[in-house]
């Protein structure tokens, strides 16, 4: 119970002597008993000029709760309740508070929420460190993890008669901190697990944000596809929702004092009160990013959404760069062959990732390249030259085996063990990146080790009680739909929602229009190369068949065709004969959306991504980002079978 006899986890005597030596200008020698982040904490307190001797919080007053503190508010309100119920007695409240560390609801024990209101920790007392010192809420925040502050530990004298454990509440697209969760009262209730009930109640709320995210957004992209309000294929297109953070772009400008990730999925790229007026929302945007046109979105009767239209950008032109070797081997370099928007797009997002240390889910169907990206991430600037890239086929080892391969193990751990003990994965890979394929395979039992690892960055390995910290970029990689095994329980939602920091869909090749024969050129180049012979022609006809041909196997099947096609063609140049007999018999789709009217386009990639999900509606709305509703509408429009043709 938290109100039973408490642990004490320092010696308070000695806490408060290194406190008053601190104040008094003597920076050197503290005791060892003052822990890192306190100290820091402290540090960064007295050089901001702080005063120590500060009795509460002040207050911010709020006519209007701004609209993404109404989101947090929402998101968390389940969780908040159900641990609120059972803080009656306890002698601790729960506070839920914004990014600026301002509480913006509190609930819990009664009689230590009327002693909290004497400090102002209450709805409304500002909690970051600037104003009130070193305490749960602002180090939390400022140090960006859980983090408990004790007694004598707070900074102003005011506030030292009480203990808090906080924990960070991160927004799900990756823009910082957005809020913290807090557990306060007297000392009494001090636990270290306090500690671990905040982190668990913000991971909770960060998934149910992602969640209700997720859904805002495919909500609207059925009401932009509604509405009509795109006016063509080539359409430069930005959606905002209601608090202006970015939903989608399609064709953004590039250039022109733009920073990169300004149009990002999930930027914060507006900061407007509610119900803003189009005038207002030209007024408050970049310069660079001005408009030709807006479009509102309405859902349940509101305003939730606005299109940004744009000038349109330039054809890009296509991707020519190389992925260097891995450290070690005697491989060339990869190429990345592309110039298609959704391939490029998500290029260019697996290089932000990488560059910013994030875990990656890479999802595509098989062949369409995914180890490409992984390759992608740790080829970025981020990882040195020599840097490691190890990877692990999570479904190719045997059950009883994947701990140990994934953390390694001590001599005598298991039966079979080797003699020495060995390092796993994590460990070999620790400075650079470990990649795991079909990560949706991984045991269900070993999902919380690996969870665990990641959170605390460090190891045991099996039969080992030694911690061991590794820094690794983790690449996980699927064919499956692991939002679909979460929900059948099949994979934890908490390692999914850990793993997929940043979500790259590789796009099946049937979708990337135009870079089929850019594909083409370079298998039979490569081909080509590696049987010492010229290249192959092409006819128009034949061509024009691989362009229109729908590509189950991916980028994989057309290197097997061209290299097919090296070995059974006689001579240089390839005729339609020459085709594998399913290519010439199929019809062709179209291929090229500018020759094609706009539901020409819808209708063809409908069907596309029937084809790609296999008859599967969810599947298919998540692919295309609409709801099931307007995707029942459209197939019934364009006459479209659960299962195509």
């Amino acid at each position: 119970m938290l109100n039973s006899r408490p642990a004490e986890p320092f010696d308070q005597r000695a806490t408060m002597r290194a406190w008053e030596r601190l104040l008094s200008g003597e920076t050197t020698d503290l005791p060892a008993g003052v822990r890192p982040e306190i100290l820091r904490s402290w540090q960064r307190c007295q050089t901001g000029g702080t005063d120590a001797l500060a009795a509460g919080a002040p207050s911010v007053p709020r006519p209007d709760t701004p609209t993404r503190s109404c989101e947090l508010l929402e998101a968390a309100s389940d969780t908040l309740d159900q641990l609120g119920r059972l803080l009656d007695g306890t002698g601790a409240m729960l506070l839920l508070c914004d990014g600026e560390g301002v509480v913006i609801r509190a609930m819990g024990d009664p009689s230590t929420r009327e002693k909290g209101r004497e400090i102002n920790l209450e709805v409304g007392g500002r909690w970051d460190e600037e104003a009130i010192g070193t305490n749960g809420i602002g180090t939390a925040i400022r140090e960006g993890r859980p983090v408990f502050v004790h007694a004598c530990e707070h900074f102003c004298a005011g506030i030292k008669g009480w203990s808090c454990a906080a924990a960070p509440i991160r927004d799900p697209f990756g823009f910082g901190t957005i809020g913290a969760i807090d557990l306060s009262g007297g000392p009494g209730i001090f636990r270290p697990h306090n500690l671990a009930l905040v982190a668990a109640a913000a991971r909770e709320i960060e998934a149910l944000l992602g969640e209700r995210h997720r859904q805002e957004r495919e909500r609207l992209l059925a009401a932009f596809i509604d509405a009509g309000a795109s006016r063509g294929p080539d359409d430069a297109v930005v959606i905002l929702d209601r608090v202006g953070r970015v939903v989608y772009s399609r064709n953004p400008p590039q250039g022109g004092g733009l920073r990169d990730g300004l149009l990002k999925v999930g930027q914060p790229l507006l900061d407007l009160g509610p119900h803003p007026s189009d005038t207002q929302i030209v007024a408050a945007l970049p310069p660079a990013l001005q408009p030709s046109g807006i479009s509102p979105l309405i859902l349940d009767g509101e305003r939730r959404g606005t299109v940004l239209h744009l000038p349109a950008r330039t054809k890009p032109r296509p991707v020519s760069a190389e992925i260097r070797p891995r450290a070690g081997t005697a491989e060339p370099p990869l190429p990345i062959v592309g110039a298609s928007d959704i391939f490029l797009e998500a290029v260019d997002l697996a290089r932000r990732a990488a560059e910013a240390g994030s875990s990656i889910l890479v999802q595509g169907e098989t062949g369409t390249g995914k180890e490409l990206f992984a390759r992608l991430v740790h080829a970025s600037e981020r990882h040195k030259a020599d840097a490691p890239f190890i990877t692990m086929n999570c479904g190719a080892i045997a059950v009883e085996l994947v701990a140990s391969e994934l953390f390694g193990h001590v001599a005598g751990a298991f039966t079979g063990a080797m003699r020495d003990g060995r390092p796993g994965k994590f460990e070999l890979a620790h400075g650079g990146v470990l990649c795991l394929d079909e990560i949706g395979e991984m045991p269900l039992d070993i999902q919380p080790y690996l969870l665990r690892v990641l959170e605390s960055r460090a190891i045991y390995r099996v039969g080992d009680s030694r911690r061991r910290p590794v820094e690794v970029q983790v690449v996980a990689m699927t064919n499956r739909d692991l939002m679909q095994d979460v929900s059948s329980g099949a994979f934890r939602a908490d390692l999914y929602y850990r793993i997929s920091t940043v979500t790259i869909e590789v796009p099946p090749l049937r979708a990337r229009h135009g870079d089929v024969p850019l594909l083409v050129d370079h298998f039979n180049r490569a081909a080509a190369r590696r049987l010492n012979r010229a290249p192959l022609r092409f006819s128009d006809a034949a061509m024009a068949l691989l362009d229109g041909w729908s590509w189950p196997g991916n980028v994989r099947e057309l290197r097997n065709v061209c290299d097919r096609l090296h070995v059974f063609v006689r001579g240089d140049r390839v005729e339609v004969s020459d085709l594998p007999e399913p290519m010439r018999r199929a019809p062709t789709l179209p291929s090229r959306p500018g020759e094609q009217s706009l539901d020409e386009v819808e209708e063809t990639a409908i069907r596309q991504a029937f084809a790609a999900a296999r008859g599967n509606v969810t599947r298919v709305a998540a692919i295309l980002g609409v709801s099931r509703p307007t995707l029942y509408r459209k197939m019934r429009q364009y006459g479209i079978r659960r299962l195509t043709d």
